[in-house]
Formats: structure tokens, sequence, C-alpha cells
């Protein structure tokens, strides 16, 4: 049983960066493929990045690409998110989960075994 814990969620102003954390316990990290999501008041959860078990391969939403930026300790056990040139769009509650490693990208919730409880970030203008 994989334990994810996420972290470094708040407010800042619309251009502002921030950088999630997400702490995986329980588990052989190193064999899950790493994804995060997030969730709008009143929207479906959404993919937003996910990077292979080695690190080596990512994949980012249309939404955030360019701006976010995924990666991965795998000594640490941790995955982050660093967040840059943050939009209004951007506020929600970020999850992040893990999937045993598929062969191929994966960006659907159902495909991902473990989530944490999620951290708020809100960007504002």
């Amino acid at each position: 049983q994989v334990q994810l814990v996420e972290s470094g969620g708040g407010s800042v102003q619309a251009g502002g960066s921030l950088r999630l954390s997400c702490a995986a316990s329980g588990g052989t990290f190193s064999r899950y493929d790493m994804g995060w999501f997030r969730q709008a008041p009143g929207k479906a959860r959404e993919f937003v990045a996910v990077i292979r078990w080695s690190g080596g391969n990512t994949y980012y939403a249309d939404s955030v690409k360019g701006r976010f930026i995924i990666s991965r300790d795998n000594v640490k056990n941790t995955v982050y998110l660093q967040m840059n040139s943050l939009k209004l769009d951007d506020t929600a509650v970020y999850y992040c989960a893990a999937a045993l490693t598929a062969s191929s990208i994966v960006t659907y919730t159902s495909q991902y075994d473990y989530w944490g409880k999620g951290t708020q970030v809100t960007v504002s203008s």
C-alpha cells in the first residue's frame, strides 16, 4: 500500500510560481509512474502531468505545457510539480497519484492505483 502526501500549495498572484511536492511511502517508489491531476470547483478531475518511473519521459496537458515541469527523485521518494506563469484557471486542488508502471503514458484517473488527499492552489489577480 502506497501513501502519498502532497505539500506546497497556497495562494499566489497570477504570473507567480509555486512548487508542489508529493512524498511517497509504503511501496517501491521507482516501480510507479507518477502523475499530477487537479480539480477545480464544479469540474471533473483532470490530468496535468505524468513522469515515468525512471524519470526519463514526461507528458503534459496542453493547458500547462511550457509552464509546468514535473520531476522526481527516486532516492527521496518524492515527485515535484514546478508551476510557473500561473493563471487564474490554474486554481484547483492538486492531487498526486501513482500508477504501477504501464507500457504507455497514463493520463486517465482510472489508470492510477493510489492517490494523495490533495493540496489547494489558489491564483488571484
